[in-house]
């Protein structure tokens, strides 16, 4: 069992930066990637940005320049630095990792971006 917390949304204007948290703990050990995903209101749920343990990342087109993932293997901990927000960037994002065969979900942090 994984269980995945997350931290650090909230309210802020076009072009201003956010970083989120996600903290891992449980069978923390059995865990390779950790990725954000982004569900906005209507919309399918999306990867936004992925971290495997060795550092190796990918973003999504969308976020690519404006986004940076990051982890703490120490603090098992996962972050989400967002630059240059956008209104389209607004989402409930969800930290997300998977110790086959089981995907585990934190309970998502809200993103609203708007003046």
């Amino acid at each position: 069992q994984v269980q995945l917390v997350e931290s650090g949304g909230g309210l802020v204007q076009p072009g201003g930066s956010l970083r989120l948290s996600c903290a891992a703990s449980g069978s923390i050990f059995s865990i390779n990637a950790m990725g954000w995903y982004r569900q906005a209101p209507g919309k399918q749920r999306e990867l936004v940005a992925r971290i495997t343990s060795g550092g190796s990342t990918n973003y999504a087109d969308s976020v690519k320049g404006r986004f940076a993932i990051s982890r703490d293997n120490a603090k098992n901990t996962v972050y989400l630095q967002m630059n240059n927000l956008k209104p389209e960037d607004t989402a409930v994002y969800y930290c997300h990792t998977a110790v086959w065969p089981v995907d585990y979900w934190g309970q998502g942090t809200r993103v609203t971006v708007s003046s």
